[in-house]
């Protein structure tokens, strides 16, 4: 049994100033002969703008956004930043190899008591990281944990693809997770993860790697970006999404009519209606962001669900079920009474 609870204590969020609306990607992609249309874009995926970080700027930088968020989140909590002990970060996209952004952040924000860690879990990371600190306070090895989702996607992204160019943006989102008594019932309630590397094809960047460093050759045929079988991964979005949200839900012993609001993974406005359809959960208690900000990966869950709390709209004592898949294949459902 479980001598304490982590409840999340404060949000935030970051973007990059950089908007960049449909018509400007239809522009862009018209130069190298790619046809395309700002209804196309929105009918596939929902999508009118997103943010990207302008390159070499140092504001704009994964963990300058990252520093953004915390600090915003930091100040929702009460809390500074030598009260951290666990500084849990999702990202794909790091500013470097190594040192981890986790640490670059550390260094910024003055976190001198906490240790630092990345996670690359790509759009599941964040509710990985959300576990990690959840287990490492309910043990009492933490006090105080700051999670972060966070991503530059703009720097991997496949100009010569269609299908995957339209989809990411560039974020930020962090959490602030507290320990609390064991009976609290504001809590994060549980987690459950999963991965399946049989499905690696279906979104994944072949080099760039210690398999296949950069070289010339590799970066002229975008091989260093993403590469995405859109078709196959709506697929599995959609069951795995589904499937991981009714297990959440019959492990409490909810209904969806139970549940106040569901954060999912902000892939394609199409992939979220039809898992709510399958859950029958109106769309009214499905939290979106997606037509501003686009996909940003491990970003999208924590910036949903510091936009509701800050909008009033997620209040204490509600339940909130957070759904994410992505590259790996991952996937993950976290369920919180806020």
């Amino acid at each position: 049994m479980a001598n304490f609870a982590a409840t999340i204590t404060g949000t935030g969020s970051a973007f990059p100033a950089g908007i960049v609306t449909n018509q400007d990607i239809v522009e862009k992609l018209a130069a190298s002969g790619i046809e395309t249309s700002d209804q196309w874009i929105r009918e596939r995926s929902g999508i009118r703008e997103r943010r990207m970080s302008a390159p070499g700027n140092a504001e704009e930088y994964n963990s300058a956004l990252g520093f953004a968020a915390s600090r915003a989140a930091l100040e929702m909590a009460g809390r500074k930043p030598e009260d951290i002990d666990l500084i849990a970060y999702a990202t794909c996209t790091p500013d470097t190899v190594i040192p981890s952004t986790s640490c670059w952040l550390q260094h910024r924000l003055g976190a001198v008591n906490a240790w630092a860690m990345d996670l690359n879990a790509a759009c599941s990371g964040f509710l990985y990281c959300l576990s990690i600190a959840d287990q490492f306070i309910q043990t009492g090895q933490v006090k105080t944990a700051l999670v972060i989702g966070a991503e530059v996607l703009s720097s991997i992204i496949n100009w010569s693809d269609r299908g995957s160019c339209i989809l990411f943006g560039d974020a930020a989102g962090a959490v602030v997770v507290e320990r609390a008594e064991a009976d609290t019932p504001n809590r994060i309630l549980s987690a459950t993860l999963r991965s399946d590397g049989n499905l690696w094809e279906l979104l994944h960047i072949p080099a760039g790697g210690s398999r296949f460093p950069a070289t010339a050759e590799i970066i002229r045929d975008y091989l260093n970006k993403i590469q995405m079988n859109g078709r196959e991964l709506f697929k599995v979005a959609v069951r795995t999404l589904t499937s991981f949200a009714k297990q959440t839900l019959k492990k409490h012993k909810l209904t969806p009519e139970e549940l106040d609001w569901f954060i999912p993974h902000q892939a394609n406005i199409r992939i979220i209606e039809a898992v709510a359809e399958r859950l029958s959960i109106p769309m009214e208690k499905v939290l979106v962001n997606i037509d501003r900000f686009g996909n940003t990966s491990s970003a999208t869950i924590p910036t949903v669900l510091d936009e509701a709390v800050r909008a009033g709209k997620i209040r204490k004592g509600q339940t909130v079920l957070m759904d994410a898949f992505g590259s790996g294949l991952t996937f993950g459902a976290v369920l919180v009474r806020y």
